[in-house]
């Protein structure tokens, strides 16, 4: 159970590299991203869309050459 749960925190910090081009498609990546994690380990699936999609909108507009 414990390697499931790192696969899929993995997967979603992956997922959050897919940017977006428009401030709406990083909030909706991220958003995915981790709500999709959340639902995996059976955590708030909300607050991980919250979580995510802030953290993606931040994480491209600090870094807009990354992504």
């Amino acid at each position: 159970m414990r390697i499931c749960k790192s696969l899929a925190i993995v997967a979603g910090l992956s997922a959050l590299a897919a940017c977006g081009d428009t401030l709406g498609e990083q909030a909706l990546y991220g958003a995915g991203a981790g709500a999709g994690t959340a639902a995996i380990l059976d955590g708030n699936v909300a607050a991980g869309a919250a979580l995510g999609a802030g953290a993606n909108v931040l994480y491209c507009q600090q870094n807009p050459g990354k992504c």
